[in-house]
């Protein structure tokens, strides 16, 4: 009797590298079915039957959510190296003066997403009408190495060795009060007598420059707004509500706005603009980094 000459089916595919890529990138099996074109119920039988035939689960489903496991994430890893490869090669293909097309993912938090990037948006879009443009706002680091985005713009001051960017310039920021509520306070209320708002309520910020700051300059002070992002403290500022620190970019010369306490060169951040080496060599990339670096300049 001959041995039998099937092939033995091999675990992983390209569909499977699809999958892991989009379900880590989406974080549930909704969102990873709109990335493939898929419904729910779909992408939730692809996965078991994917962690039935490796012997071993790849996500922890939780309540918010799919947490990828090392797995899963290593797995991630070869799958946005090998879409970054396929887009590269499709480049060859196009002539240098093409319209850019495809999708460019961008991460910021949402301070420097509504405060830097949406004002200057405008002209690239227009610039390139066929190119699709993917917006997060998250006070979450994108893992570009996951290629949960192509590019980020990060307040940072060593970027991670395994990414390459563009130093963009430095953040300034400064206790800022609107004038309003200063007329409330009675005359010579000193600055820790005032209600302040911070972004305590965000655990993504647990050390935050100007926390930081504030703890040890006024180590007893307890702000009595806490807020899920330094946009919010901003916005509350500027509704007159309580004082903040606050970056210059957002709150220079904006009306009723009083700088309280001049420079903090203590909370100066470094602003770049970052992207994955696997990453930069497209034209999709390269055009939006030439665009920022170009067109956004700090105060």
């Amino acid at each position: 009797m001959k041995p039998s000459t099937a092939a033995t089916p091999m675990p992983l595919g390209p569909r499977d590298l699809e999958l892991v890529l989009a379900l880590v990138r989406g974080r549930t099996l909704a969102e990873a079915g709109r990335r493939l074109g898929l419904d729910t119920s779909s992408v939730y039988r692809a996965v078991k039957k994917l962690e039935q035939r490796l012997g071993q689960p790849l996500f922890d489903r939780r309540r918010q959510g799919l947490a990828p496991g090392e797995l899963a994430l290593a797995l991630a890893e070869r799958a946005g190296a090998m879409e970054a490869q396929l887009d590269a090669a499709r480049e060859l293909l196009q002539d240098d003066a093409a319209a850019l097309t495809g999708l460019l993912r961008v991460s910021a938090n949402d301070l420097t997403l509504h405060g830097l990037l949406l004002p200057l948006l405008g002209p690239f879009v227009r610039a390139h009408p066929q190119l699709q443009l993917e917006l997060l706002a998250t006070n979450q680091r994108a893992r570009l190495e996951q290629r949960e985005a192509d590019v980020a713009l990060r307040g940072t001051a060593s970027p991670p060795g395994h990414l390459v960017g563009v130093r963009l310039g430095v953040v300034r920021s400064a206790l800022w009060a609107h004038r309003s509520y200063l007329d409330r306070l009675a005359p010579g209320t000193p600055v820790e007598a005032m209600a302040w708002a911070a972004p305590d309520a965000d655990p993504n910020l647990p050390d935050y420059p100007s926390r930081r700051w504030r703890q040890a300059r006024y180590p007893g002070l307890v702000p009595r707004l806490r807020c899920d992002g330094m946009l919010a403290v901003a916005r509350v500022v500027q509704a007159g509500a309580a004082v903040g620190v606050a970056p210059h970019f957002l709150m220079a010369g904006q009306p009723g706005l009083v700088d309280l306490s001049g420079p903090l060169p203590e909370i100066d951040t470094e602003l770049w603009l970052l992207t994955h080496p696997d990453m930069r060599h497209l034209r999709r990339v390269k055009a939006f980094f030439d665009f920022v670096r170009t067109h956004l300049v700090l105060p």
